[in-house]
């Protein structure tokens, strides 16, 4: 799908996540992403946060009613091409937003949020289950960090090969793709995409930079905005891979922790001749129906 010109309705992504006041992750991190690529993005909002560069100082969850009544309103009106979920907190959430988009037609991913950048916890324990019984099999992609993984599966990594026991028992539990993220491993970044036969690797260089606030936010909301403007899994991945990569290796202080990635990078690499617009990642695919 072409990104329509000016005056014509363009793709469409909703994202259903928590709001982050300090604007690098959730919410926030969503709308950013959504606009870097050209698409119109909506929200659900699940809970609302107090937290900036150093930490999460409070979480406080909405109704159960507010959210769904947020995403019906959306669905029901203006209508999605693509969805997101990041933070759902409770297992009442993440019920609510499974039946909620139970039958809907639109490509669904599902980042399975479950601890803060700064350690906090975003998902309460008993949710865990539910999650994973009740969204992941309704995604089209998910998109776990290592800590995820070992959450919703047991399994843990510590060395690449391990990337690929994640990616399948995390396929186990029902969704058709998954993105083993490998960020946490020493060495190159590199994240597994797979639904059992497609594998893709992508790597990229380590970005030296500590401000990687919102990381995991964006790279599941270029996804999104990738499956919206029509593209396969294996092409919004890669595509969400490299605009990551770029916003890591720019990601700018603020406050006395840790800063947000850069969604602008793009923009900024364009208007600034001296600014570097290399992402640098590659790709490699096996399997039956790989794309190239």
């Amino acid at each position: 799908m072409a990104i329509p010109g000016p005056g014509a309705a363009p793709p469409r992504v909703l994202a259903i996540a928590g709001s982050d006041s300090g604007g690098g992750a959730g919410i926030q991190a969503d709308l950013k992403t959504a606009a870097a690529f050209g698409v119109h993005g909506m929200t659900a909002v699940t809970a609302v946060t107090a937290q900036n560069s150093v930490g999460v100082q409070g979480v406080w969850e909405l109704p159960v009613e507010a959210v769904r009544a947020q995403i019906a309103s959306v669905v029901g009106d203006i209508g999605v091409d693509a969805v997101k979920t990041g933070m759902l907190a409770s297992p009442e959430l993440v019920r609510a937003v499974a039946t909620e988009l139970r039958g809907l037609a639109a490509p669904l991913v599902v980042d399975p949020v479950g601890v803060s950048k700064h350690g906090h916890r975003l998902l309460a324990p008993e949710a865990v289950a539910v999650l994973r019984d009740e969204l992941l099999p309704l995604a089209t992609v998910t998109t776990p960090n290592l800590d995820e993984v070992v959450l919703l599966t047991g399994v843990e990594v510590r060395d690449e090969p391990g990337l690929w026991r994640a990616a399948r028992a995390m396929l186990d539990l029902g969704p058709r793709w998954v993105v083993v993220k490998g960020g946490h491993l020493p060495g190159e970044a590199v994240d597994l995409l797979t639904d059992g036969t497609t594998e893709v690797v992508l790597r990229a260089a380590r970005a030296d930079n500590r401000h990687t606030h919102g990381t995991g936010c964006t790279l599941a909301s270029a996804i999104a905005a990738g499956l919206a403007m029509g593209l396969d899994v294996p092409a919004a991945t890669r595509a969400g891979k490299d605009y990551v990569t770029g916003a890591l290796r720019t990601g700018f202080a603020l406050g006395a922790g840790i800063g947000p990635v850069d969604h602008g990078w793009r923009w900024r690499a364009t208007a600034s001749p001296t600014a570097s617009t290399a992402t640098a990642s590659t790709a490699t695919a096996t399997g039956a129906g790989a794309a190239g």
